[in-house]
């Protein structure tokens, strides 16, 4: 039972100063840290206290670093409350809520253009995001490679995956979890995905994957999943082996079906066997949703599918974690009812032409250099010109637009181009032309502010030393600083401009 009141406050007085919170004694009281507290204390202190903390962070419609979505319909926001304690899990006590994730995966998989018939349920599940979609669709991969390894009598003990040195994180960890050797290729410069040639070339009899990403973190580009596609299929050809590809669409998935339709990434080419998308990017649902999808049933081996009965009928599930929310798997369905495909392909659109004003914007202030491709992802990415000495102009831009709300990431690039350095900004749905003209004029303001500094005079110290006397011949002698003093610049500032008015602020 939650208790919403306190029975002893120590006297009517401040029981009645309860019901103003900070006429209480709450607000003096340090909050809990590391122990629970010793008293409950009421649900209106309560909130305004974590309400007041959460003040300090930063506004989501102004995270330019993050693909994730910030804001939804206030009609979709009402059904992600409404669902808010239902578990996904119990998939027999919310049939329902089943029934929508299926739906989803129908829906995905034919965006995705999988071989699936009328009527014919699609091969996938919904999960908490991408990452785990891809440890999903990882161990899928590693172990049909284990099973055909220990038909053939073969070594099984030493598999690998090859990707650019561009994928994201969570490819990493799926390595090192799961004890995969992790190939990446190289960037270089001016290319800044997985090159396919070399990808293939570094292919053996281990490789369990080619993981190609359609829509890059770093940059927003998209892979050539198609000439990967083909230059696999002649070198299984001509080794025998039968290397698969799958495709991280985690950002572009619900980019590229509705702004690039004739691009050939998908389930179209015969290797691609799996797919990841985030349902919490482009898919335009708050966080906590993504999807994987494989092209057939022999493409997820039925030896991951656990069943379980314990919750009233058998059910089959493949994550891997058990209990989550349905909230975000309902807001997904939501979205795919409300917009269909004019809608989201009106919505990319639209963050497409809010990425051409950044870009045109920030190209216009002649500082920069914009590395990122207006084919891809709704993002600009960009260095500053000047080479590796630029490198902590980047810095200090993303510092200082942090004054203004916007916060920008600055990355340095992965291996062989470590001397890069990039801001990236994400376009995402809420982001309009008025925002995007806004955040340009906060960025010409900041550029000046960094001019105005670096012109400014370096701060002068007066030491005083002291030199002591060596004590032995292969000793230097000591010094000491005595006296430490600013040395003062005076300087004439008059307060009246040439209008009348002051320069001072009262």
């Amino acid at each position: 039972m939650v208790l919403t009141h306190v029975e002893e406050l120590g006297d009517a007085g401040e029981a009645a100063a309860a019901a103003a919170v900070f006429a209480s004694r709450y607000v003096q009281e340090p909050v809990p840290r590391y122990e629970l507290g010793e008293r409950s204390i009421s649900k209106d202190a309560a909130y305004q206290i974590v309400h007041d903390e959460l003040l300090l962070d930063s506004s989501p419609r102004l995270n330019l670093a993050s693909f994730v979505t910030t804001w939804m319909e206030p009609e979709c926001d009402k059904l992600i409350l409404e669902a808010v304690n239902k578990n996904y899990a119990d998939m027999d006590e919310y049939p329902v809520t089943t029934e929508l994730q299926n739906r989803c995966v129908n829906i995905i998989a034919r965006l995705f253009n999988a071989p699936v018939g009328d009527g014919e349920k699609a091969v996938g599940v919904g999960t908490v995001g991408s990452s785990e979609a891809i440890m999903l669709a990882g161990l899928a991969f590693k172990r049909r490679w284990q099973n055909k390894r220990k038909e053939a009598g073969k070594p099984y003990d030493k598999p690998n995956i090859v990707t650019g040195a561009n994928v994201q994180v969570c490819w990493e960890k799926f390595a090192r979890y799961f004890e995969v050797e992790l190939k990446e290729v190289k960037l270089s410069e001016g290319y800044y995905v997985m090159n396919p040639e070399k990808a293939v070339e570094m292919v053996d009899e281990n490789t369990i994957c080619v993981a190609a990403i359609l829509g890059s973190t770093l940059t927003g580009e998209f892979e050539d999943v198609e000439r990967l596609n083909d230059l696999l299929a002649a070198k299984n050809k001509r080794t025998k082996w039968d290397t698969p590809i799958h495709v991280d669409a985690a950002s572009g998935g619900f980019v590229a079906p509705f702004l690039y339709p004739e691009l050939e990434w998908d389930f179209r080419l015969p290797l691609v066997k799996s797919i990841n998308v985030s349902g919490h990017k482009y898919g335009l649902v708050y966080a906590g949703v993504g999807w994987v999808i494989w092209r057939n049933k022999e493409d997820l081996p039925e030896e991951l599918i656990f069943h379980i009965n314990y919750l009233g009928a058998d059910q089959p599930t493949f994550t891997l974690n058990f209990s989550k929310g349905s909230s975000q798997i309902i807001a997904q369905y939501y979205q795919f009812l409300r917009l269909g495909f004019e809608g989201y392909k009106h919505v990319m659109n639209n963050c497409m032409e809010s990425a051409r004003t950044l870009r045109e914007g920030l190209e216009k202030t002649g500082r920069f250099t914009i590395i990122s491709k207006e084919k891809g992802v709704p993002l600009v990415a960009f260095t500053f010109k000047g080479g590796a000495g630029a490198g902590p102009l980047a810095f200090k831009l993303s510092a200082g637009l942090r004054r203004y709300g916007w916060i920008v990431p600055a990355y340095t690039m992965p291996a062989a181009l470590e001397h890069m350095t990039v801001l990236r900004v994400v376009v995402r749905e809420d982001f309009g032309r008025p925002l995007a003209e806004r955040f340009l004029s906060h960025v010409r303001m900041t550029l000046d502010e960094m001019d105005l500094a670096a012109k400014a005079p370096v701060p002068k110290v007066r030491l005083t030393i002291e030199l002591g006397p060596a004590r032995t011949a292969d000793e230097e002698a000591s010094v000491r600083v005595v006296k430490s003093e600013p040395v003062t610049v005076h300087k004439r500032v008059p307060l009246v401009a040439g209008g009348g008015k002051t320069k001072g602020v009262c």
